[in-house]
């Protein structure tokens, strides 16, 4: 018998955080410095990446951690050495697994199906030795080829992937914002395949998104934020992610949220107004399960336009529609409309199958819920807004 199958592996996993925390991640490792530290809470983050020694570090700042260590990453995963990985992974979790900043441990980005056997022994001896916290591997986008995949296709990539793992979350990244089109083809296929996995393994998923210009991705604007950031939550993600928040000493790297001279810039007030949403609308959003995502207009390949025959008869407006709906843990029903335009604002005008529903408004700046007023049907470029409907 081997060593990986001899693991015992918990079914669930169970919450380490609050009740409301909701993960926003930056792919950026915390800095030393405490006006630094200090910053990245300000703009909202929740997430950081840390080695052991600074996890005291995050958690003065109320920061939760994904610890980068060599004991959870550095394999040569295609032949791993299964009984020296078990060993650092017992050492890894006996030094830090109690620490109250620790959310999880960082192993791979971007990894080929050849590592996912590697991978899986090397996630489930964590989840064994520390059931609480995540053990996190970031997958490719669909737009890597099949040699980098190595599978056929992407929804192959993601199959297999949970199937060998058996993930606790699943996260991936997918860098949309271009500077020749407005967004990149297959985004929303992507969140299309990556939200079906999750329904169909019962996973949550984080979606990896842009927050810098480099190469021919553009300098992110504030309705390029709010986009990324809405039409994952009305896939029903439960996690976003940022590529970076300081920005790299190379190329043509610029304008995330702190430059290279280390100062702000407008991208660290877009991403903390953004940031600040979801902080309030959390607490609804981590009880909603996804029901079905719809588009109106212009369909994206791989994508559903409304049926009519759902919770939303009909929607109209300015600009093409972003549909999400959902159902909360105490029954009632949810919708997230957002507005897919880059450039203009819109009203919104909604038809429902069932009669006599009142629409009500989870408010992104306070989270109360309130009856939808005027002028709350108005969204600005990228906006989304979460409607329960009341009876």
């Amino acid at each position: 018998m081997s060593l990986l199958s001899l693991l015992i592996i918990p079914t669930i996993l169970s919450s380490a955080v609050e009740e409301d925390f909701f993960p926003i991640l930056i792919w950026d490792n915390i800095p030393e410095n405490h006006d630094q530290v200090q910053e990245i809470a300000d703009c909202g983050i929740t997430v950081v990446y840390s080695p052991t020694h600074r996890l005291d570090l995050a958690h003065e700042y109320g920061l939760k951690a994904i610890v980068n260590d060599n004991r959870s990453s550095s394999y040569y995963f295609r032949d791993i050495n299964a009984e020296k990985a078990l060993e650092n992974v017992k050492t890894l979790t006996e030094e830090v697994g109690s620490h109250p900043a620790l959310l999880g441990y960082y192993l791979r980005d971007e990894p080929h199906a050849d590592l996912f056997p590697g991978l899986a022994l090397v996630s489930k001896a964590f989840l064994s030795n520390d059931p609480d916290k995540i053990p996190l591997i970031n997958l490719f986008p669909n737009y890597a080829s099949s040699r980098q995949l190595g599978t056929e296709t992407y929804k192959e990539h993601v199959d297999k992937y949970i199937q060998t793992v058996d993930p606790a979350v699943i996260c991936y990244d997918h860098y949309a914002l271009m500077e020749y089109e407005p967004l990149r083809e297959g985004y929303f296929a992507n969140l299309e395949t990556i939200r079906n996995a999750a329904l169909k393994y019962k996973k949550p998923f984080w979606n990896v998104v842009l927050a810098n210009a480099h190469f021919t991705y553009r300098e992110p604007t504030a309705a390029d934020m709010r986009f990324q950031v809405f039409t994952t939550l009305a896939y029903g993600g439960k996690g976003i992610g940022y590529f970076t928040y300081v920005a790299r000493d190379r190329g043509n790297y610029r304008m995330s949220p702190i430059d290279q001279f280390g100062n702000r810039t407008a991208t660290w007030y877009y991403m903390q107004n953004v940031n600040l949403m979801v902080h309030k609308l959390a607490p609804t959003l981590l009880k909603l399960t996804s029901t079905g995502v719809y588009h109106t207009g212009d369909i994206p390949e791989g994508c559903e336009n409304l049926p009519g025959d759902t919770l939303i008869k009909s929607i109209s407006g300015n600009t093409d529609f972003l549909i999400g709906e959902f159902k909360h843990s105490d029954g009632s029903d949810y919708v997230m409309i957002v507005n897919k335009s880059f450039q203009n604002s819109t009203p919104f005008r909604l038809e429902f199958n069932k009669s006599d529903v009142r629409l009500q408004r989870v408010s992104p700046y306070t989270g109360e819920i309130h009856n939808l007023s005027a002028e709350n049907d108005w969204l600005a470029p990228g906006q989304g807004v979460l409607l329960k409907l009341a009876e």
